[in-house]
C-alpha cells in the first residue's frame, strides 16, 4: 500500500475521513481492484502512522457499505467495483450534475419536467 494512501495529520480533514476517502479513491480509480487484499489493520496503521482503532473503524464502515469484505482468518479484500466505491457525496454531486444537464437538454428540446417524469415512469414499467 506504500504510496497508495497518504495521510496528513496537519490537514483539517479528520484522519478517519482521509483514510476513508483515500481507500474509496484507490478503488474508484482502479488502483485497488475487486479481490485485492488490503493490509491488516495493524500493518496499515503502522505504515500510515495512525491509530489502529481508526483503521479498524474505517474498514468496518467500508465493509458495511459493501466496499470491503473481511474473511475471518484470511484478510480484508476489495469487494466493490470502481463505480460502487465513489464516496457518497461525490455520487450525489455527479447525479446532480447529470440531472442539471438532462433538464437543460430537455428544455432546449422543448420537453417539460412532466414530460421527462412520464417518460421515465413508462421506461421503468417497460412501456418504452
Amino acid at each position: 500500500m506504500r504510496g497508495l494512501l497518504t495521510i496528513d495529520p496537519r490537514h483539517p480533514t479528520p484522519i478517519y475521513a482521509q483514510l476513508d476517502h483515500g481507500l474509496r479513491a484507490a478503488i474508484a480509480n482502479g488502483r485497488l481492484g475487486p479481490g485485492a487484499q488490503l493490509p491488516t489493520v495493524r500493518q496499515l496503521a503502522v505504515e500510515l502512522s495512525v491509530n489502529a482503532n481508526t483503521v479498524a473503524r474505517v474498514y468496518a464502515e467500508l465493509e458495511r457499505a459493501g466496499i470491503l469484505e473481511t474473511r475471518r482468518g484470511v484478510g480484508t479484500f476489495v469487494s466493490a467495483t470502481p463505480a460502487q466505491a465513489h464516496p457518497p457525496r461525490q455520487h450525489e454531486r455527479r447525479l446532480r450534475t447529470f440531472v442539471t444537464r438532462l433538464l437543460a437538454d430537455a428544455s432546449a428540446a422543448g420537453f417539460t419536467l412532466d414530460d421527462l417524469l412520464d417518460a421515465l415512469h413508462a421506461h421503468r414499467k417497460g412501456d418504452s
